[in-house]
């Protein structure tokens, strides 16, 4: 599947703030109000929608301080990044490509000394799709705003 990113619209925000994932994955819902409009659809933010060959929305992306969780130490330069995949295909063994299209955008559009990705730890979906675009795990932290453990992930930019 060709994936094209392009910046986050309206149409495509509103539609990705409908996206429901099944427990435990819920905790990526996204919350549905007009502030959260606003805030993906802020170009400093840099939220980007995906779509595949047919023009069709199957997922996001987002660079920069989005992409960090409270607790975790981001001091190390680094360009953070934030992915959704629609809840339909994920477990489907497509995420990796999603996530090196990605890398291939973000390298084009920012060009970073190194990638940086946090996950929750119980999301070893998200962590394999990252291991094997190359990340490696440098952090584990519980945030203060979950009670949650996360592993930050690194990767050079090559």
């Amino acid at each position: 599947m060709k994936l094209r990113i392009s910046p986050l619209d309206e149409s495509a925000a509103r539609e990705i703030f409908r996206w429901r994932y099944q427990p435990p994955y819920d905790i990526y819902n996204l919350e549905d109000s007009e502030e959260s409009l606003f805030y993906a659809l802020e170009p400093e933010n840099n939220f980007y929608k995906i779509q595949d060959d047919l023009g069709k929305l199957v997922g996001f992306c987002s660079f920069g301080k989005d992409g960090q969780v409270p607790g975790g130490n981001y001091t190390d330069p680094a360009l953070d990044i934030g992915m959704g995949i629609r809840p339909d295909l994920t477990g489907k063994g497509c995420g990796a490509d999603f996530a090196a299209a990605v890398l291939d955008f973000a390298r084009k559009e920012f060009a970073p000394r190194q990638f940086r990705v946090t996950i929750a730890t119980f999301n070893q979906r998200a962590r394999r799709v990252w291991e094997k675009n190359g990340f490696y795990p440098i952090q584990k932290f519980i945030s203060p705003a979950s009670d949650r453990e996360f592993v930050v992930m690194i990767k050079p930019s090559l």
